[in-house]
């Protein structure tokens, strides 16, 4: 594939059965890699991006900074001079995969009839396109958040395809809470006037709504602490807050928090679909590691032959420490949670790269 890598590339692995039931058709995985395949096709690392993340880890020969940048090149934590790397879009994203704003076989676009799906779904996607790319095995599965929970059951649906995994700021199933942040979020979407039904691709965008949902999302992102350091009661503007425009808060008034909360928003509405943001947030409320396997123990079991790192930001009240715990303590053999220090909460597994690049390299990738 080339050593700089960087680029968008795309590969049709054809009709996809659903957990859910009924299929998929046609599917289309977009990825990005880096590096190159050995002969044995087994010095391949597979990185698994969060919830609206993309396939760019790494900027490689474009013009782009990659979501972890620095982590992956040639001498880097993940040597590209060893590794071959690949980021896939997750199945129902909207980064090249098929995804709702795709092209069905009739010629219009998915839309409210594309189907629900799982992150087992995505991971047997991603799963067909390693065999087309010629992967054996994989040195190691690395995910943060909803990418952890996919490296997760890669280690559960083909250990014997995995010899390492981490899971970083993630868990082993959703939580009452996280399914309750997340049920906000898509609502928020579905009750936006312009959203009608998903089926709005020939007109205005639900923008308003993606907005909500991501401020919604954010919030869970960074720790209370961080923000009330950063932003505090602080206004926006020199007229403060107690002000009647707060009642018409486009004119001014604003919070520096609020302020913040909307160019996030901003910021996502323009590069991600409302459909993809609903169908891969339904995919992690779904997301449980013991279902139909038995309990946690039993279903871990399968991986014993796995090496696992488990990593947890200290102040993230999203996927709380606890959790990390909890899944490290079902998993077979004796599993220590790594900590990540960061004042800024969930975030922080993307933020603080040199720290997830130091567990990286004293675990999976330490001297052999």
């Amino acid at each position: 594939m080339g050593q700089g890598g960087g680029v968008l590339r795309s590969i049709e692995i054809g009709a996809l059965p659903l957990e859910a039931g009924g299929v998929l058709p046609s599917v289309t995985m977009a990825f990005e890699c880096w590096g190159t395949l050995n002969a044995a096709g087994d010095n391949a690392v597979l990185i698994q991006h969060a919830l609206t993340g993309s396939t760019h880890v790494s900027r490689g020969e474009s013009e782009e900074d990659g979501w972890w940048e620095g982590l992956v090149g040639p001498g880097a934590v993940i040597d590209t001079n060893k590794y071959f790397v690949v980021c896939a879009n997750m199945l129902g994203g909207c980064y090249g995969t098929t995804g709702p704003s795709s092209i069905a076989e009739d010629g219009k676009p998915y839309g409210s009839r594309f189907p629900f799906i799982t992150i087992r779904d995505s991971v047997e996607a991603e799963a067909r396109l390693s065999s087309r790319l010629g992967v054996t095995s994989w040195h190691a599965v690395i995910g943060g958040s909803m990418g952890g929970a996919r490296a997760l059951e890669w280690a559960l649906m083909y250990p014997e395809k995995v010899r390492r995994c981490a899971v970083v700021a993630s868990c082993a199933s959703s939580t009452a809470e996280q399914i309750a942040f997340a049920q906000a979020q898509v609502l928020a979407i579905r009750q936006d006037p312009h959203f009608v039904g998903g089926d709005y691709y020939d007109g205005a965008a639900p923008t308003t709504g993606l907005g909500l949902a991501r401020r919604i999302a954010h919030i869970t992102y960074r720790s209370e602490p961080e923000m009330g350091q950063r932003f505090g009661r602080k206004s926006q503007d020199d007229g403060g807050t107690i002000s009647h425009v707060r009642l018409a808060p486009e004119v001014g008034g604003q919070f520096q928090i609020e302020s913040y909360l909307d160019h996030q928003a901003h910021k996502l509405v323009g590069r991600f679909d409302a459909n993809s943001y609903i169908v891969i947030t339904e995919a992690l409320m779904s997301h449980d590691a013991s279902r139909g396997r038995g309990s946690l123990e039993q279903a871990l079991k399968v991986a014993s032959g796995v090496e696992f790192m488990v990593a947890a930001v200290n102040s993230d009240r999203l996927y709380f420490p606890t959790q990390s715990e909890e899944l490290a303590a079902a998993l077979p053999g004796n599993v220590v949670v790594a900590s990540i220090d960061s004042p800024i909460g969930h975030d922080g597994f993307l933020t603080e790269v040199d720290a997830v690049g130091d567990l990286l390299a004293a675990s999976l990738f330490r001297a052999q």
